[in-house]
């Protein structure tokens, strides 16, 4: 997993491509001024997504910016889910480069004025 090369075939990991982007669960629950367990039921109830990097459970720093979650991430999260996303996958399409988009991924765009159309896109996604 440590290869800066992905292997023939493979796809390569969602999400910031810098290591600063990420944040460990100990620092989301420090940043949202939460306990680590709230962290942990908030992920279980896809109000935020986590997945391993390095062997450990990171998220990316831009979902929990101004000490909250960005608003309607859980909405996003839930429809991707409904569709058959996993959250590997799911943090794939939040960071997909789209150039009709403000930001230029739905992640960007939902933290700004385009939350009802990347919710819209994601809910098309189970049709």
């Amino acid at each position: 997993m440590t290869d800066s090369v992905p292997a023939e075939g493979t796809v390569p990991e969602a999400g910031p491509a810098d290591a600063a982007g990420w944040l460990t669960l100990p620092d989301v629950a420090e940043r949202l001024d939460v306990p680590i367990s709230k962290v942990h039921q908030m992920i279980r109830d896809r109000e935020l997504i986590a997945v391993r990097r390095d062997g450990v459970r990171r998220i990316p720093a831009d979902l929990v910016a101004n000490h909250t979650v960005i608003k309607h991430l859980p909405g996003v999260l839930t429809l991707l889910a409904d569709a058959g996303y996993d959250d590997e996958a799911a943090l794939r399409w939040l960071y997909e480069p789209d150039e009709s988009l403000p930001g230029r991924t739905p992640a960007a765009a939902l933290a700004g004025d385009q939350a009802r159309e990347i919710k819209r896109r994601a809910q098309a996604l189970g049709f």
